[in-house]
């Protein structure tokens, strides 16, 4: 079959394998090429059980995959097929040198820019897909306009706005798709080769264009603003487990606010993911480069205060259980850093389970889909630490159960059931507010929520 369009993704992670699995799907003339370094991670992508786990991503890669979607591990002719190249690699926080702790990681997209200069053959649009630091296409383009074969490459940002869990509707039905460009002629023939794309199913009201700078920026600020709110009405739960207040009702009553609104407005011990932190102290540093050092301790203090949510989970189990852990075992309820997927970077529950352990408490982590995941990222204490699929056995003979992510199965178990089977008195901490606290009261429970403080 003959196509009109050949699209490549470098990258068949979280972000890179969902949004072209999307775009494949909502556009059958275009092919789509899926690569990856990672050979165990395609054959995944090429089975009936992929990588990752989000809802509806099953059926969207079972129509288009072998139609117009392939994923492979054979970069160097993807590459030089491609007439558009979305990068999508991993840009982790810097663990050495000057910027650790804060500046993103870029030698994974700086070793993809020389691959494909290496091989290409032919003028490329280029992507960005990662999320990425401002300017950072600047650097992309020297690399890839450095070359003497005669080549144009032109640079693009296309930041993804995916939530997981929700990912694939985002795809489907997103709030916008953002592309920046130069603003010059080779530019805007770029930027509207790549409307075209998302044109096929997304309202063109909703595809927003910037300049380059923008689109990259915009970004990190929108992750940025998200996990203030989330760090906001955290830091306000607290003030209201002192005063007696209910951090619903006040979360609620501030949401029909209509300056405000209701989203992320949802009180619990902390937020997790891959980009929310990653991002944050991304800004942190891009802030102290261009000598705004007050602009980057503000951003700051989003991430120590979601830091020390997370560690209140501790003080409020030692408060109920007689001051002292030590030597209980602890039923840890989810590890995936919310519900609807099996992603754990930077999950709370890590935290909470590295508490424990500091408290000499022996935790035993349950989670329907992150177990595997889980492991991997206790790997340096996984001597200490017990996991188990079934929830009713990581509960028996619990002195406490700690939930840490917000699965809709954990509020449908029997916890009757598992009050029966737990050391008594039995503590539950719900870190994310999904349980009955009145029911579990009622069975005889001592129950602790964030932002709940004792009524009069």
């Amino acid at each position: 079959m003959e196509f009109n369009t050949k699209i490549l993704c470098i990258g068949a992670g979280y972000v890179g394998g969902p949004t072209m699995t999307v775009i494949a799907d909502k556009c059958p003339d275009v092919k789509v090429t899926v690569v990856d370094i990672n050979q165990a991670r395609i054959d995944a992508w090429n089975s009936d059980n992929l990588p990752i786990f989000e809802p509806g991503l099953d059926e969207v890669v079972k129509r288009a995959r072998g139609r117009n979607l392939f994923f492979s591990t054979d970069i160097p002719n993807a590459v030089r097929e491609a007439d558009i190249i979305f990068v999508s690699v991993n840009t982790p926080t810097k663990t050495f040198g000057r910027g650790a702790g804060k500046a993103s990681d870029l030698q994974y997209w700086e070793k993809t820019a020389r691959e494909i200069l290496e091989v290409a053959t032919n003028d490329k649009i280029i992507v960005e897909k990662s999320t990425l630091p401002v300017r950072t296409a600047a650097a992309m383009e020297r690399i890839l306009n450095s070359n003497d074969k005669g080549l144009h490459f032109e640079v693009l940002s296309n930041p993804e706005f995916l939530a997981e869990g929700t990912a694939i509707k985002d795809l489907f039905e997103p709030d916008r798709v953002l592309i920046g460009s130069h603003q010059t002629k080779s530019g805007f023939a770029a930027l509207q080769k790549v409307v075209d794309i998302y044109a096929h199913w997304v309202p063109k009201d909703r595809i927003l264009t910037t300049n380059l700078w923008s689109s990259e920026l915009t970004k990190l600020t929108a992750n940025a603003f998200l996990a203030q709110r989330i760090s906001s009405i955290n830091s306000i739960s607290a003030l209201c487990e002192k005063t007696g207040a209910d951090v619903d009702e006040v979360a609620f009553v501030m949401g029909k606010d209509h300056r405000i609104g209701s989203k992320f407005l949802k009180a619990s011990i902390g937020f997790g993911g891959s980009c929310f932190k990653k991002d944050i102290l991304n800004l942190v540093y891009l802030c102290g480069y261009y000598g705004l050092p007050e602009v980057a301790a503000y951003w700051e203090s989003v991430v120590k205060i979601n830091e020390w949510q997370t560690h209140r989970v501790i003080s409020s189990m030692l408060e109920h259980m007689f001051n002292t852990i030590a030597g209980k075992k602890i039923a840890v309820f989810g590890f995936a850093f919310k519900a609807n997927t099996g992603d754990t970077r930077e999950s709370p529950a890590n935290l909470v389970v590295r508490d424990l352990l500091a408290e000499h408490a022996h935790p035993v982590v349950t989670d329907p889909k992150a177990i595997h995941d889980a492991k991997r990222d206790l790997a340096d204490v996984l001597s200490q630490v017990e996991f188990e699929e079934d929830p009713y056995k990581a509960a028996e003979g619990a002195h406490a159960v700690v939930v840490c992510t917000e699965w809709k199965c954990f509020a449908e178990l029997d916890w009757k059931r598992i009050y029966k089977g737990m050391a008594k008195p039995a503590f539950v901490y719900d870190g994310r507010n999904i349980l009955d606290a009145a029911a579990l009261r009622e069975i005889g429970f001592d129950v602790a929520n964030v932002g709940k403080g004792k009524a009069e």
